[in-house]
């Protein structure tokens, strides 16, 4: 085995936030699917990550109960769900020994929220010496307030503020950042042969 696939925070805690109305990708979850179908069908390893924040009470806390893969997928017996506490996929827990031990040489990431936890993933496995896929499509993220603006803003008065960057620049400025320097930037369809 030389690829595998890591699905980052493609769960239910992003879903039961009112900011999920404001998603860059509704198909998101759609298009993970078909990504694990297809390393699944190639015999590549499969491994699930999600983020938690024990302790403070939000949908990030697994007491919760949001802390889970999404409703719509399903990681098989033998995939791993690693459960992280930082940003990155590596730092909190050992990806990297099971990529090791997977013979891993290359890595495939896709998840939420692109320009944080599935960038800064990326960027790491690249500093590891993997050879990086970044699904462009297979992530998704959320429009990013401004740093002056109130944190208790809702959806609407977030949207409405022209210091808001959107979600679409967000993946925008992330894959010109990756690209050429810590991944190759591929749609789904480009990875899965269609």
């Amino acid at each position: 085995m030389t690829n595998a696939l890591v699905v980052i925070d493609v769960q239910e805690s992003f879903r039961a936030r009112p900011l999920w109305a404001t998603v860059s990708n509704p198909d998101v979850v759609k298009k993970t699917g078909q990504l694990v179908d297809a390393a699944r069908a190639a015999g590549d390893r499969v491994i699930w990550v999600i983020h938690a924040e024990p302790g403070t009470g939000g949908v990030f806390d697994p007491e919760s109960g949001y802390v889970r893969v999404v409703d719509d997928l399903t990681p098989a017996a033998d995939e791993p769900v690693l459960t992280k506490t930082v940003h990155n996929a590596f730092t909190t827990t050992n990806l990297q020994h099971l990529l090791t031990v997977a013979g891993a040489r290359s890595v495939t990431v896709c998840g939420l929220r692109t320009e944080q936890c599935v960038e800064t993933t990326a960027r790491v496995a690249s500093d590891l010496g993997y050879e990086v896929t970044f699904a462009i499509d297979a992530t998704a993220t959320f429009p990013i307030p401004h740093r002056d603006a109130p944190a208790d803003r809702g959806v609407e008065e977030l949207l409405a503020d022209p210091r808001t960057l959107s979600a679409e620049d967000v993946v925008a400025r992330t894959e010109y950042a990756l690209a050429g320097r810590f991944a190759t930037v591929r749609t789904v369809a480009e990875i899965i042969g269609e």
